[in-house]
């Protein structure tokens, strides 16, 4: 599948691989030059793969609170809130930014490799519940701006006024040039930045506008080190359906006073004997740990797997995030990398491995 902008990743000669059988861009040039452009300026991305399902209804605190583990009735209207969607065992069929638009109307946003499988889940679990599920994702575009200097650049569309009252994890309706947008304010880069959604048909101008104001657009793969500096998890590499929020070390996200919700007794269960949780390392050599490598222990024996590693541009090192065994001491550990036969040392670090200054 293709985004409504395609055609311009394509005359920008972007370099185009397929994720989630969508067609994006990888990058449109060094994939080092455009992370450190979100990092230090700011760059301009496609998420228009992404999944919008909208949730409307008397009911559609109540349905909320029952198929996702936070307490979506504390989400206030204008407000967002990072979630997921489990099966009864507590693994995670996706993770979700849900937006409060209204009262009772919600938009759910999802990664592109699970947005069916999340509106047909959601569809599924409405059943006896007053209120309508409504996939629009591909009616809905969606492009964002991230990087210290986001705010100034949006601020030539927007007024600052707007921009100010939009504090993080909140959304507005406002206008782009006189195009309706729904402006939220999250991010996946560990910078400050802000996301556009738009409908189909109108997303290309938005870009266009952005890309007038000398946004250098960026591509998945800087998409990809910045959010693993950032220590954000990926779908699919530090998330899956055997992986749940408690081993990923978001038990925070969970509301276990909720009376129910699909996967809490797991989730319960699970809480009080954990197995393995999730890390960061930092290696000692510029070899990159990619996902699937084994983690090692002093004695030679496998204690844990490499979910996401890259060379972090912005830190000058080869860092990752990986699952060790509980039984592990963080504290006195020696862990080592086998990456490919070369046995790499690696320090256990507190994770994000980048913050931004405040």
């Amino acid at each position: 599948m293709q985004t409504p902008l395609h055609h311009h990743h394509v005359a920008l000669n972007a370099q185009l691989t397929d994720f989630a059988g969508w067609q994006m861009p990888l990058k449109y040039g060094s994939e080092t030059t455009e992370h450190c452009t979100v990092r230090r300026d700011v760059g301009l991305f496609d998420l228009s793969h992404m999944g919008e399902i909208y949730v409307s209804g008397e009911q559609a605190v109540e349905f909320l609170n029952f198929a996702l583990v936070s307490d979506i009735s504390k989400v206030k209207v204008g407000k967002a809130k990072y979630t997921m969607i489990c099966d009864p065992s507590g693994g995670a069929i996706d993770d979700l930014v849900v937006y409060r638009l209204g009262e009772k109307d919600f938009m759910v946003v999802a990664n592109a490799s699970n947005a069916n499988t999340v509106a047909a889940e959601l569809t599924h679990r409405a059943h006896g519940f007053a209120v309508s599920v409504i996939d629009r994702s591909l009616d809905t575009g969606l492009v964002a701006i991230q990087g210290p200097n986001a705010k100034t650049k949006l601020a030539k569309f927007v007024s600052m006024e707007i921009i100010d009252e939009l504090k993080n994890y909140s959304c507005i309706e406002t206008e782009i040039d006189s195009i309706p947008i729904l402006l939220a304010r999250t991010g996946y880069t560990g910078e400050d930045g802000f996301e556009i959604f738009a409908s189909v048909d109108q997303i290309a101008k938005i870009w266009e506008l952005f890309i007038a104001q000398q946004i250098t657009p960026i591509g998945l793969a800087a998409r990809d080190t910045l959010r693993l500096e950032a220590g954000m998890p990926l779908y699919g590499h530090e998330l899956n359906l055997e992986i749940t929020p408690i081993h990923a070390g978001l038990s925070r996200i969970v509301a276990f006073d909720k009376p129910d919700f699909i996967g809490k007794t797991a989730l319960v269960e699970l809480s009080s004997k954990i197995d393995r949780k999730l890390i960061g390392i930092e290696l000692e050599t510029r070899r990159i740990a990619r996902a699937g490598l084994n983690l090692l222990d002093e004695s030679g024996q496998v204690v844990g797997q490499v979910t996401s590693g890259a060379f972090s541009p912005t830190l000058g090192k080869s860092i990752a995030m990986a699952y060790l065994n509980s039984n592990i001491d963080l504290a006195t550990a020696k862990i080592s990398v086998d990456i490919r036969g070369n046995i790499e040392a690696a320090k256990v670090v507190t994770l994000p491995f980048y913050r931004r200054e405040a």
